[in-house]
């Protein structure tokens, strides 16, 4: 009871708070903080599911409606959630080692924003952009046509394994990011460099807010996710993808379709990543190439890793940590240094407004961003919530 009453009043103590102190990183990290210690609180699951969904569907908005900056956080990191999970089935549970991810996001998000905006007129002749209510068709297409590329993929590389693997799924990722970035000639498909806009968005039900309605989409979204997640990892199809991941060659012994299985591995998870891209260009109203870099792809791979490889938990837990790092905490840390810097503020002797431009505190996020992810492969390289087998594994080999 004690602990219920514990996890209870944490939530409740720092949606207060951060209604209180809007503007507070540190509140809305304790909120954060508060979300995990429910997970993780020895109470009664139903107990776990009502304070957990109280948070996320109501109190939430509620913290929007004070800063929707909050909201705009919570909605990013949902969409990277979707993304981690969708690579965690390549990566983690069939241990396929793709660096190319976001190219299956940018084929989700130019399949609505073609379609969705009036720059269809050129390619087509007119008619468009298709009605708003088109976008919820477009959820299903954008799911379809990125497993496509997915199984494209998986066709010529069913051989390859490890580094092999790795650097044909990067070529692909810029394949799509330079196809994008040039198919604006002869046929003006993607309007090239310049993008497009506007982008059609869905019809809000009810008396919301645009900001309100993508957040409950996005978190409908990662809800379905998870769940065929758990499906998958519970399927004989989630065994067959262990089972490659541990040793290839045991498992074609073993009588696992080896072409189907992975194969599968890549359309399941492209899939994910299809479905948020047509959020993602909704959402943000235009695209270009540069929202698909190959960086993007290593933010995705270094959430699942830092949660987890293979874990559902981890993968949700890396991409809110490593989302809320790059967005909040290390853009946060950066602001407060300027003002430091601004202020003309003296540490040990030294002027802070006589720093040179090299030194600027922006310049230096994705160092520090770098140097944390090192510190957690050293210090914990199984990840924040690892499966149980490779917990194992870590250890006999430490």
């Amino acid at each position: 009871m004690t602990r219920a009453a514990l996890a209870i009043g944490l939530i409740a103590v720092s949606a207060w708070a951060v209604a209180t102190f809007p503007r507070s990183i540190l509140v809305f990290l304790l909120f954060q903080g508060s979300l995990l210690h429910a997970y993780l609180a020895p109470i009664p699951r139903w107990l776990r599911v009502a304070l957990l969904a109280a948070a996320l569907l109501v109190l939430m908005p509620v913290i929007g409606a004070y800063n929707g900056y909050y909201l705009e956080v919570a909605t990013q990191v949902g969409i990277f959630v979707a993304l981690a999970l969708g690579l965690n089935i390549v990566v983690g549970l069939a241990g396929l080692l793709d660096l190319g991810y976001v190219a299956f996001f940018a084929v989700g998000a130019y399949s609505w924003a073609i379609f969705g905006s009036p720059h269809a007129n050129l390619i087509f002749g007119g008619g468009f952009p298709l009605a708003a209510g088109w976008f919820w068709a477009f959820l299903v297409v954008g799911l379809l046509v990125a497993a496509g590329a997915g199984v494209l993929l998986g066709l010529p590389v069913l051989r390859l394994r490890g580094d092999y693997l790795a650097i044909v799924t990067l070529g692909f990722g810029e394949v799509i990011r330079v196809l994008a970035n040039n198919l604006d000639k002869p046929i003006n498909i993607t309007n090239g460099p310049k993008g497009i806009t506007p982008i059609s968005r869905p019809p809000v039900p009810f008396d919301v807010s645009y900001a309100e309605a993508f957040y409950f989409l996005v978190l409908a979204i990662v809800g379905v996710v998870i769940l065929v997640n758990r499906r998958l990892e519970d399927s004989h199809v989630g065994r067959a993808w262990e089972a490659i991941r541990e040793d290839e060659l045991a498992a074609q012994a073993m009588g696992v379709p080896l072409v189907r299985s992975k194969l599968l591995a890549f359309a399941c998870g492209a899939s994910f990543a299809g479905v948020m891209g047509v959020v993602f260009s909704a959402k943000q109203v235009f695209i270009n190439p540069e929202s698909f870099t190959f960086l993007e792809s290593i933010g995705v791979l270094a959430m699942v890793i830092l949660g987890g490889m293979g874990s559902i938990p981890g993968a949700v837990v890396g991409a809110t940590v490593v989302t809320v790092l790059n967005l909040q905490v290390l853009k946060g840390l950066s602001l407060w240094l300027n003002e430091l810097k601004n202020a003309g503020v003296t540490v040990f002797g030294l002027s802070l407004a006589d720093l040179p431009t090299q030194l600027e505190p922006a310049k230096y996020e994705r160092m520090i961003f770098g140097m944390i992810l090192v510190l957690m492969m050293i210090f914990r390289p199984q990840g924040i919530f690892p499966v149980r087998r490779r917990a194992r594994e870590l250890a006999g080999k430490s």
